[in-house]
């Protein structure tokens, strides 16, 4: 249920624990409205004889009464005035003992004075509504907090310093002084003093559509910063995917058995790579079946494997080669794809260096040219490079002192980086994080620089939605539309970009985002 956002609710004081549950050494139950002080000294007992009334902005030591005046907690109690204060508004803290039975005690307390319950995210909401955060840096503070990782809270950081916001306000005042430039050459066409030069209308369009593309390009290159990046590990079966996500993680999640075909649907855990959080996932194996469970596992894999930031094609370096493997390998590219020879533990004729790189075969059917469809029935699937272990030392040549990896294979060859690894022993785990890292990094376009403002995906699509209008115009420029007829499109264009900040605020987008926020905050 939403409240609306009318004086009624705005004039109520609102109530909730602002500490995650379960147990902690310090807990806090907030309050803020024009009756926080009131509530707050009802309920608390100052232990100095001196106490009158909350210093603002001072902790004061005491005891917490519930509404008998019996004690709850010692506690301390700090006061911020309003419109100095977190919502705009006078907010009360009262920092607890972390239990949650006496927690939800003090809050009751605060209940029975009078408060309400605070909704998902109202406190930051009335912070946007009484002007002390715009839109875009309420929605960094729910990512803030939910940040998985060093480099997301980082960006987080950069928004709700309202460094965004100014950037996108600045561009809607540009669009808003060609709005009225067009308004005056639309209403007094015959004064040519103020005329409006469509050469000038146009290049003030475009200048703005520039910097909003580079917005968008913050957004797409920071994506995997602040999401996370899709990391999946495919290939054959039994090739010890799940053994290194085991080893990727440094504990024991997937089950691990020498019987083929263990892991029949997907695995997904998130770690850190210095600052870049992950998420891994680990698919069934590919191989022909008729146990449908497994096929389904097969599918989802797939599924999976199209939407992913990056595929370790994970083989058995002492096996031959599957063919629907290397289809894969050739399905995926090179751009999307790290291949990992593991168990280099039972192939002692292994390199158990990186080399820069491998050349894996395309697979083709007997007598023909097309290249092996990995879906295709296993009657059709010969063994690779003669039968032997595509990753053996008999199959390979060094080059030059590079340490480039090459199987003879008649046509069809494939250069992949390649990395050695032991996901039994842990060797080649380190250089194989280090490689991961890298890879993920470059694809997203680089590290995310300083000041970056990495729109989320809401203003990002608002973004597009005003660039559509622009691009929109920008024709209609070139192909002399009348003037009176292009109004509109900068009306929109500026609406959209409203929309990041709040300065435009429809109430389903309002209650989209603080939605997303917890009670509490």
């Amino acid at each position: 249920m939403h409240h609306d956002t009318d004086t009624q609710d705005i004039q109520d004081t609102i109530a909730a624990i602002a500490t995650p549950p379960g147990q902690g050494g310090v807990g806090i139950v907030r309050l803020s409205g024009p009756d926080a002080k009131r509530i707050g000294l009802a309920m608390f007992r100052a232990t100095s004889p001196a106490f009158r009334d909350f210093t603002p902005r001072m902790l004061h030591h005491g005891a917490i009464l519930d509404a008998q005046g019996s004690p709850i907690d010692e506690a301390l109690a700090v006061l911020m005035p309003g419109p100095r204060s977190y919502t705009g508004e006078d907010v009360l803290e009262l920092h607890c003992h972390g239990s949650s039975a006496v927690l939800r005690e003090v809050l009751d307390a605060t209940l029975a004075l009078g408060a309400r319950l605070a909704e998902r995210g109202e406190f930051t909401r009335r912070a946007f509504l009484n002007g002390r955060l715009d839109l875009s840096q309420a929605e960094a503070v729910a990512e803030l907090i939910a940040a998985p990782d060093r480099a997301a809270a980082h960006l987080a950081r950069t928004r709700l310093a309202g460094l965004l916001g100014e950037r996108v306000r600045a561009l809607r005042t540009r669009l808003e002084h060609l709005r009225a430039a067009l308004c005056v050459a639309v209403d007094f066409p015959e004064d040519e003093v103020d005329c409006l030069a469509p050469e000038d209308f146009l290049s003030g369009v475009r200048a703005v559509m520039a910097e909003v593309r580079g917005l968008l390009t913050s957004h797409e290159r920071t994506r995997a910063f602040r999401e996370g990046a899709v990391v999946v590990l495919a290939g054959p079966v039994n090739a010890g995917k799940s053994s290194l996500l085991n080893a990727l993680l440094g504990r024991e999640r997937a089950i691990v058995s020498d019987t083929p075909g263990t892991t029949r649907d997907w695995l997904e855990e998130s770690i850190s790579l210095d600052g870049l959080p992950v998420r891994l996932v680990d698919t069934a194996g590919l191989r022909e079946t008729a146990d449908a469970v497994e096929l389904e596992g097969v599918r989802r894999s797939r599924e999976l494997l199209e939407r992913a930031d990056l595929v370790l094609l994970v083989l058995d370096g002492g096996q031959p080669a599957d063919p629907a493997a290397l289809a894969l390998a050739h399905e995926v590219g090179p751009q999307r794809l790290l291949l990992v020879m593991n168990k280099i533990d039972l192939a002692p004729e292994l390199p158990d260096e990186p080399g820069e790189g491998i050349a894996l075969p395309r697979p083709h059917p007997p007598g023909g040219d097309a290249p092996l469809d990995p879906r295709s029935s296993g009657a059709d699937r010969p063994e690779c490079v003669e039968g032997r272990p595509v990753l053996a030392a008999e199959n390979m040549k060094m080059r030059g002192d590079r340490g480039e990896l090459f199987p003879p294979a008649a046509g069809g060859i494939l250069p992949l980086p390649a990395l050695p690894v032991s996901a039994r022993t842990g060797a080649g785990i380190e250089a194989l994080t280090a490689t991961l890292r890298r890879r993920l990094a470059e694809a997203a376009g680089g590290e995310p620089q300083a000041g970056e403002l990495a729109p989320n995906v809401r203003q990002a699509q608002a973004m597009r939605q005003a660039l559509d209008e622009l691009e929109a115009l920008a024709l209609d420029i070139e192909a002399a539309v009348p003037y009176d007829l292009l109004s509109v499109r900068l009306e929109t264009a500026c609406m959209r970009l409203g929309e990041i900040t709040g300065e435009i605020a429809p109430q389903d987008v309002l209650n989209a985002v603080f939605d997303t926020f917890c009670i509490g905050k």
